[in-house]
């Protein structure tokens, strides 16, 4: 059984703050994560969501250890890259020496944020038919690798 800290609950910068509305213990496809709202400090409102993915299988080369989503209206503010800088210290708690981050060729705000990060990209690449989050259509994905 996969064990969570209640320390990582809540995670705040000057910026944001960060509140868990979900942990999941994986299964057969997907790995353990720590799943949050993202909340900007300024307004207390939330603008977004977090996950932290804990461990290694097949799917999370081409899924990422982080993933992140940033509401419209408050796109543009960095607020990814600083909610990911907060659930590293999570990986890094996990004794993860290395993380990947992904996204798809196309989406160059995300692909920017995961290079402020300090990623280095390791392939651009058709993700395979038998990874679990694949769909007809779907777009090359960048996978980035991030040593912690």
């Amino acid at each position: 059984m996969f064990e969570f800290y209640d320390k990582f609950n809540e995670l705040s910068n000057e910026m944001i703050y960060l509140k868990i509305i979900q942990k999941f213990e994986g299964d057969e496809i997907m790995i353990p994560f720590y799943y949050y709202d993202i909340y900007e400090k300024k307004s207390n409102k939330k603008i977004g969501k977090i996950s932290m993915r804990i461990g290694d299988n097949y799917h999370s080369y081409f899924n990422g250890h982080i993933g992140y989503e940033i509401d419209k209206e408050f796109r543009g503010n960095y607020y990814s890259f600083y909610a990911s800088k907060l659930v590293l210290q999570v990986a890094k708690e996990y004794e993860m020496s290395r993380i990947y981050l992904t996204c798809n060729e196309s989406n160059i705000a995300s692909r920017k944020i995961i290079e402020a990060l300090g990623c280095n990209l390791i392939e651009i690449i058709d993700v395979p038919k038998d990874y679990f989050g694949w769909y007809e259509e779907m777009e090359k994905q960048c996978i980035y690798k991030l040593i912690l």
